[in-house]
């Protein structure tokens, strides 16, 4: 985790007391439980919770320096448990093993950082719907391949992009759903040494659902999900953040990053504006689908178990979730408080001398009686004559200079396939497909 791209309620997640917390919580129900299956007398849960009732620090430090000589860091807890609590406490982790700690407390973390991942994207589709009903009507050129095709609307852009991060925001929900499990199953998954009743008392207290087989360890399937959805999401992030730096060129301007009084640009050229947080945007989204891959080979474990997938959860489980976290919060931002330059976009717009109307009198020719080869070549002739001239020629004037084309379309006919508005006649259906509205 890199503080500079962290915010303080997605960190605190993944921080050492906030993981001892939740193991203590599990181990206080699950004694709970087993005290009322007689297995355990009801006294030791009573004095694990009143214990835990003064609100006590977890001291981070102790637990460690036990660590040091145990090299097992659930057995360092529990002696420190032991020793805070008392007698009472060598009842905790009855038929228990170190993976019903370690694999439901991480499935906690992760459904507590999908709730702020999912409040994020929430965010940001606020952010997008205002823009985009803002400008749902603002002619710009539409690209393929980087070049010049059709009009559009700066609303249409950002009504994709809005109906990108819905599914994203689906896609994050049931992924919450798919990770949010609970195992309290004993060595090798069996329950030889522990009641189903528990592990169902722990998983109804955490607001989890029990797992159906856990062989000792969550199956990773669920996890390389969860993390192959944040994947997705950065990548949907880096389509926008491209899409803003693509807009902020100066040879474009269309739209652009917002420059704040004093912001500095470049240490040596004192007039750049640079598309810097979509650039890091586009680093940031990098770095969470680096976990993609580990997450997806953390599936294949040896036999019930093995802790190969353990140190790679320990990295991607905060960087990826704090790291999205982060980006989500930043690209809100951008689009919050995006600089959108209408008038470079129709300037734009008319840069070609009248090319992005092309296909529109291809249609026309072809409804006229020409074969649809003919209408190509008679557009595609005038076209390039416009191209080269580097859009001072116009294509309207040219078409209806050339006789071929006016031996079958009149000049009114050809002024009308030249309409801007046109293009825009199905913005209405589009936005109520996105919006619902």
């Amino acid at each position: 985790m890199v503080p500079r791209y962290a915010r303080p309620a997605m960190t605190a997640i993944w921080e050492p007391e906030a993981r001892y917390r939740i193991w203590f919580e599990i181990e206080a129900h699950a004694t709970e439980k087993l005290g009322e299956l007689g297995v355990v007398p009801p006294s030791a849960a009573k004095a694990l919770w009143d214990w835990w009732a003064t609100n006590p620090k977890i001291d981070v430090a102790a637990i460690d320096a036990i660590e040091a000589v145990t090299k097992h860091d659930v057995i360092a807890f529990l002696d420190w448990v032991a020793k805070e609590v008392g007698p009472e406490a060598r009842f905790m982790h009855q038929g228990m093993t170190s993976s019903d700690v370690l694999d439901t407390t991480l499935n906690v973390q992760l459904t507590q950082a999908a709730d702020i991942l999912i409040a994020d994207v929430d965010a940001l589709l606020a952010a997008i719907k205002r823009r985009a009903v803002e400008h749902k009507y603002t002619p710009t050129i539409g690209r393929s391949h980087g070049i010049h095709a059709e009009p559009t609307t700066f609303g249409l852009k950002l009504a994709q992009a809005y109906a990108e991060f819905a599914r994203c925001r689906a896609r994050l929900v049931a992924a919450r759903a798919e990770v949010a499990t609970c195992a309290i199953s004993g060595a090798v998954g069996t329950f030889a040494n522990i009641d189903p009743a528990v592990e169902a008392h722990v998983a109804e207290k955490l607001g989890l659902a029990v797992e159906p087989v856990s062989t000792q360890v969550i199956p990773r399937d669920r996890h390389a999900m969860f993390f192959a959805v944040l994947g997705v999401i950065a990548s949907s992030i880096e389509r926008l953040a491209t899409e803003v730096r693509h807009l902020q060129r100066t040879e474009v301007l269309e739209a652009e990053e917002y420059f704040s009084p004093g912001q500095k640009g470049s240490s040596a050229m004192p007039h750049k504006r640079n598309p810097v947080l979509t650039e890091n945007l586009t680093g940031l989204a990098r770095v969470v689908r680096s976990a993609v891959t580990p997450a997806l080979e953390n599936v294949a474990l040896w036999h019930e178990r093995d802790i190969s997938h353990s140190s790679v959860e320990r990295y991607i489980g905060p960087d990826a979730t704090i790291t999205l976290d982060f980006a989500l919060a930043r690209l809100t931002s951008v689009i919050d408080k995006l600089l959108v330059y209408p008038e470079r976009m129709q300037k734009n717009l008319d840069r070609m001398g009248g090319l992005v109307h092309s296909q529109r009198v291809l249609l026309a020719l072809t409804q006229a009686g020409l074969t649809r080869d003919d209408s190509y070549r008679l557009v595609q002739r005038n076209a390039m004559q416009v191209w080269q001239s580097d859009g001072q020629l116009s294509l309207l004037e040219l078409l209806k200079a050339d006789p071929e084309v006016s031996a079958v379309m009149s000049a009114q006919d050809l002024e009308d396939k030249f309409n801007l508005d046109y293009h825009f006649k199905a913005v209405d259906t589009i936005f109520a497909r996105v919006f619902g509205e």
